[in-house]
């Protein structure tokens, strides 16, 4: 549709949401069918000829699909995964419009549905969770819903499905948000994207975890306002003057944050910046050696037209960082959600799905594709349909993959 109408459509969606919410997905008013005739696909499908069965892809084998109708489901959104440092499982914690799937992925050719936490309140789009120590920490769009705490030892014992979970916990002092971060180092989590009327300004809530099923408010910062999305790390870069700071790096709609909040009472902004054709600022991950800072602009495709674009940021200087390199894609595919592991940088690319950037040469501004594996064959539109999320870091190698119509995914490296 042309952009007028897109942008009607925009505002008649979000304008009448709790807290006019982030762009992340758009009912097409389409009702999606999951693409294969079983709920549960077991055993390795090899990428042969650009395709692992009907999914287009290049590196990457199927080992597993799990259909939204095995969780009672109709909408999936983001992905985390947990390792069991007792037992070595591994484990998929999936979101769900109407709650939060658990997973057990050890035997990966046959992963394991053990059941559901259900939504705190109402059903919602908008669900994310992270993992702390051995507790996942849960939040949505959904009205008055908080931040449930959900113990993870629970599932060690589990062997067949179909649940149904009870929290062990709920932060009730924010209502709604988008998106929360953790930083296992400092051991704190820090909702984003709450009311932009709360006391932060739907910036970020600063939750300590020393009680890890009962957190506390430490502070907070909203200078710049909403905070969609964010990475929070304790800096080990090469700018000497912060290593070692809790460096808070947020995506703020039209412009990025970086803020030092290693003092929670008085946290210092570093710097603020932007680059061309801002549509809407959404979520970026700093490379392991913290120089530099990948970024995604959810709507760029969109507004404008371009194909995916992912921007570089240069962190060498937290107080002055600069655009390195603008990255475009090989489709007009909307970019989500992206995480460095090692030289690759993991892209959720909505319809044209996992994308696997080498970025080991990002130095000297060479960036190119070097896999993907597609779980929406349908088409590679610019449109809020396919891949939400993807998870790298089990050291398995394990990739796990949610998609917001066909639901579930385990991929690995082919041989």
């Amino acid at each position: 549709m042309n952009k007028g109408v897109w942008f009607l459509t925009f505002i008649l969606i979000f304008g009448c949401s709790s807290d006019d919410v982030a762009p992340d997905v758009i009912d097409s008013g389409v009702e999606e069918e999951s693409p294969t005739n079983t709920p549960v696909q077991n055993g390795v499908i090899p990428c042969e000829n650009g395709f692992a069965g009907i999914y287009p892809c290049s590196g990457y084998d199927l080992v597993a699909h799990i259909a939204l109708d095995v969780f009672s489901a109709n909408e999936a959104n983001d992905i985390w995964g947990w390792t069991d440092t007792e037992t070595g499982k591994e484990y998929a914690i999936m979101g769900l419009a109407n709650g939060t799937a658990f997973i057990d992925i050890s035997d990966a050719e046959n992963p394991i549905y053990l059941g559901k936490l259900p939504t705190a309140t109402t059903s919602s789009s908008w669900r994310d969770v992270k993992v702390f120590e051995d507790y996942a920490y849960v939040v949505s769009e959904a009205n008055n819903h908080g931040v449930q705490i959900f113990d993870l030892k629970k599932l060690r014992d589990l062997n067949n499905g179909s649940q149904i979970f009870t929290s062990d916990g709920r932060y009730t002092n924010l209502g709604n948000a988008h998106n929360i971060v953790i930083n296992e180092d400092s051991g704190f989590a820090y909702p984003v994207g709450t009311a932009r009327n709360d006391q932060f300004n739907g910036g970020v809530h600063f939750l300590d975890l020393q009680n890890p099923v009962v957190p506390t408010l430490a502070g907070g910062w909203g200078l710049n306002g909403y905070t969609h999305d964010a990475q929070v790390i304790t800096y080990n870069g090469v700018d000497a003057r912060y290593v070692g700071s809790e460096i808070f790096v947020g995506a703020n709609e039209d412009l990025v944050v970086v803020v030092d909040i290693s003092d929670k009472n008085a946290p210092v902004t570093l710097a603020t910046l932007s680059y061309p054709n801002v549509s809407y600022t959404h979520q970026g991950w700093f490379t392991e050696d913290h120089r530099y800072f990948i970024l995604g602009d959810e709507l760029d495709e969109v507004n404008v037209g371009f194909r995916t674009r992912t921007f570089i940021f240069d962190m060498e200087d937290l107080e002055n960082p600069v655009l390195h390199h603008t990255y475009s894609g090989p489709t007009g595919a909307i970019d989500h959600n992206g995480y460095v592991l090692g030289d690759e940088f993991f892209l959720a690319n909505y319809t044209a799905g996992v994308r696997v950037l080498d970025i080991a040469d990002i130095e000297n501004k060479n960036v190119t594709e070097k896999a993907f594996f597609d779980t929406y064959p349908s088409n590679d539109n610019t449109q809020f349909a396919g891949v939400w999320s993807v998870y790298p870091y089990f050291e398995s190698g394990k990739i796990i993959v949610s998609d917001i119509n066909n639901g579930f995914f385990i991929i690995q490296k082919s041989n």
